[in-house]
């Protein structure tokens, strides 16, 4: 097969530079222009078109920011890794913290990318506990966190809590760069959800509970 392939390339060339000096020969000169003409003027070169604008964000349209590029740490009794699988697991006691994020559970299978240089997505099994950056808490048997779409799934018994509102349910799905959460129900029961509004505590006469309240908040994430 090669060789027949070779011999029609051979062929192809061959019949392409016998073709040529005849193509040269019934070809045409081109006319000479008449004496006191002028030259036909040059074609103008084209202008490149300009590269599209971006189109500016909608007012109050949300982009996405920036992921942190600030390092993982985790600690555990035992680590395994799988370099072709791009896994490494975590077991015993594990604590993983990015700035101001905690994160402990039993066991922790954290996903890389094929260069090994970015965390894909982390599955966190047995007693899961989660503080997020904005002092929110959540508890679950399973949890799944999706860099990409900076996405957490609470999977089993799942609780979030922020001061003193609670969400409870058996899945729920918290949306960190939207600030957003969701909660489903299951066979053990419906959606719970308990929230304090706030009020005026100067009208209540509550001043001193508030400033002590105030004192927890800036304090960090209890």
């Amino acid at each position: 097969m090669r060789s027949a392939v070779l011999v029609l390339t051979a062929l192809v060339v061959a019949l392409g530079a016998a073709v040529s000096p005849l193509t040269a020969q019934t070809k045409a000169p081109a006319p000479a222009p008449r004496s006191g003409s002028t030259p036909p003027a040059a074609a103008p070169k084209p202008v490149p078109a300009a590269a599209p604008k971006p189109a500016p964000a909608k007012s109050g349209e949300k982009t996405a920011g920036p992921r942190s590029n600030a390092p993982i740490v985790i600690d555990a009794d035992r680590m395994e890794a799988f370099k072709k699988d791009g896994l490494v697991v975590f077991s015993g006691n594990v604590v993983a913290k990015q700035e101001n994020s905690v994160q402990t559970a039993d066991r922790m299978e954290v996903y890389l990318d094929d260069k090994g240089e970015r965390v894909l997505r982390i599955i966190s099994t047995g007693n899961v506990k989660i503080v997020t950056e904005d002092c929110r808490t959540g508890t679950a048997k399973r949890a799944e966190y999706y860099d990409d779409d900076q996405k957490l799934l609470l999977i089993g018994d799942a609780k979030v809590w922020q001061e003193d509102n609670v969400v409870t349910g058996e899945r729920m799905v918290m949306y960190l760069a939207d600030d957003r959460s969701e909660a489903e129900s299951g066979p053990q029961g419906r959606v719970k959800s308990v929230f304090y509004p706030k009020r005026d505590d100067d009208k209540q006469g509550g001043g001193a509970p508030a400033a002590k309240k105030d004192e927890k908040r800036t304090g960090g994430c209890g």
